[in-house]
């Protein structure tokens, strides 16, 4: 039998034993397209209540000394921002997250506004909470659209033009298209799943043939065939990349159809393309064939199945170290960073969420970094199932 044949027999095989675990089979394949509808829609609907509560709703402000500038306090309230009587102990109430945001007005207020110096009010606030985000950016907009009103009525009583207070009209240009703005929501989502799915889709299926025939004895006869080594090998990582791909292509549609069905605005910004599916689906390739190849690496070192799943932990953490690291120190796109696992898949999904082009150079790079090291990592494979104490268990 030649080596293509024992290669289709092995992954036939394998492919055919998964199926008889009908449950197995679908909690790998459906429980993350399953979860993600639910995860994208919770999140569109979240977005949406938070932007009702705290942005088109009236919020109240405990503030301090508010009897010091009653004109303020009713600019404030034509903004929505109602000043309400603080606390007893406002740093503890705040703290204790009961309160979002507090003003406080100088006693000095309406001295310093009478002779026009400027007159102090303090926003007190925990700048760790995120959910006081909102609050704190409405009532700083407040305050200084109410603080530039009142210099410019000053600048009119003495006789001069409030225009020169303003020596700059600054503009923004956006050259950002409309394709990059759609998917600035994707782009913090979907690069991250992908990987994880792609890396460690067919997971269950490396460790079970390997690592799990090996404790049940059954890798063995196998092993004792004349079959190639390296054949053997090839079948069982094809057949979890077939599991790999079904997964990619499972979630990838659930992505779609969970932001069609969304009512958020954020949510739909999730919405893709048929071409840009597939361009995705196609990136995905090289780091599933890494991701299968080193699973069954280190799995034909493992002697259970319970050693083989130990991996899992810090292999679920590759993925996840690019987008971390673009997080806190953003980078411009380099011909190198495609040659880089993870980080290149990083890259390369952005592009295709962007609709950037992708030069040939950058396609080729890409490929031959990622099938490169694929290729490496299973040659190691093979050659650790060329070793005579796999076909041992304990």
């Amino acid at each position: 039998m030649s080596a293509f044949a024992t290669l289709l027999t092995v992954m036939r095989k394998e492919l055919r034993d998964l199926s008889r675990d009908r449950r197995t089979l679908a909690l790998t394949l459906l429980l993350g397209p399953l979860l993600y509808p639910v995860l994208i829609l919770g999140m569109g609907k979240l977005a949406e209540t938070r932007f009702k509560t705290q942005i088109d709703t009236p919020l109240d402000i405990p503030t301090i000394g508010r009897e010091h500038a009653p004109n303020l306090v009713r600019f404030l309230a034509s903004q929505g921002l109602n000043a309400v009587d603080p606390p007893k102990d406002l740093t503890a109430e705040i703290r204790d997250q009961k309160i979002d945001i507090a003003l406080r007005i100088s006693p000095e207020f309406g001295k310093d506004w009478a002779e026009g110096r400027p007159a102090l009010v303090e926003i007190v606030q925990d700048s760790t909470r995120r959910d006081a985000d909102i609050p704190t950016a409405r009532l700083k907009a407040a305050l200084t659209g109410y603080s530039q009103q009142v210099g410019a009525l000053r600048l009119l009583a003495r006789g001069i033009d409030a225009q020169v207070a303003r020596p700059l009209d600054v503009a923004t240009q956006d050259l950002a298209t409309a394709e990059a703005k759609r998917g600035v929501m994707l782009s913090l989502l979907l690069p991250i799943l992908l990987t994880i799915t792609s890396f460690l889709g067919g997971a269950y299926l490396v460790m079970d043939t390997t690592a799990g025939e090996r404790e049940r004895q059954s890798l063995e006869p196998l092993l004792a065939t004349p079959a190639r080594r390296s054949a053997i090998v090839s079948g069982k990582i094809a057949a979890a990349c077939v599991v790999g791909v079904v997964s990619l292509l499972l979630t990838l549609a659930a992505f779609k159809l969970s932001a069609q069905l969304s009512t958020g605005a954020a949510a739909r910004q999730l919405n893709m393309g048929l071409l840009s599916m597939l361009q995705m689906l196609f990136v995905m390739m090289p780091i599933l064939f890494i991701g299968t190849s080193l699973l069954t690496f280190l799995s034909a070192a493992a002697k259970s199945m319970k050693e083989a799943q130990s991996h899992m932990t810090w292999l679920m953490l590759l993925p996840m170290l690019p987008g971390y690291a673009l997080m806190v120190y953003p980078v411009k796109s380099e011909l190198w960073q495609l040659a880089v696992p993870f980080l290149a898949q990083n890259q390369m999904l952005l592009k295709i969420i962007r609709h950037e082009p992708i030069s040939p150079q950058m396609w080729a790079v890409y490929l031959v970094a990622g099938f490169g090291l694929a290729g490496l990592l299973w040659f190691a494979a093979v050659r650790r199932y060329h070793q005579e104490r796999l076909a041992i268990s304990g």
